[in-house]
């Protein structure tokens, strides 16, 4: 164990140093070109700013409406049915959205029902094994000015919904419960 704690602190030095070493051997000037480079993150950034802040107003306005609440009740007996408890369905509607409100969601989960109680486990592998597709979709082709988004919202979807009946189809049968209905 000491080994890896020991390996794990060298990997950041040992990377910055590869840098600096590989850019002397190529006379890059490494300051200037960290310096460039914050430049254009610092770009990057100011230029994702609208798009975020769209975002979290419309995640907001979904959340404080009851537009959630009122999703989640209509959902609701679908959820049942495939073997999901109700009590995961804010979390399946949120996580493509939203990784920090999903975290607030799972860790509500988790103190209200236990780590170890099988809402607290699917609630920590569907946070885990599920992407953030909206946030992802809209931050990163925002940045690079991609206008038409074609098959990757819907892929993404699909790949969280697969991830989150996954995650309920697991635990149910690594607890015993049997698989879905």
């Amino acid at each position: 164990m000491k080994i890896i704690t020991y390996m794990s602190n060298l990997v950041i030095p040992l990377i910055i140093a590869i840098i600096c070493v590989t850019g002397y051997i190529k006379k890059i000037k490494i300051y200037e070109a960290f310096i460039e480079g914050a430049k254009e993150g610092f770009t990057t950034a100011v230029r994702l700013i609208p798009f975020l802040v769209g975002m979290f107003v419309a995640i907001g306005i979904f959340r404080e409406s009851g537009a959630l609440s009122i999703l989640t009740r209509v959902l609701s007996p679908i959820g049942v049915y495939l073997g999901m408890p109700e009590e995961l369905l804010p979390l399946a509607l949120i996580r493509p959205l939203s990784g920090t409100g999903a975290l607030e969601i799972t860790t509500d989960l988790v103190r209200k029902f236990g780590p170890d109680s099988i809402i607290g486990r699917m609630a920590c592998t569907m946070q885990a094994s599920s992407e953030t597709t909206i946030y992802v979709i809209t931050v990163y082709f925002g940045a690079v000015g991609i206008k038409k988004i074609r098959h990757s919202l819907v892929t993404g979807l699909l790949a969280d919904a697969s991830a989150f009946l996954l995650s309920v189809a697991i635990w149910r049968i690594i607890i015993g419960l049997g698989t879905m209905n």
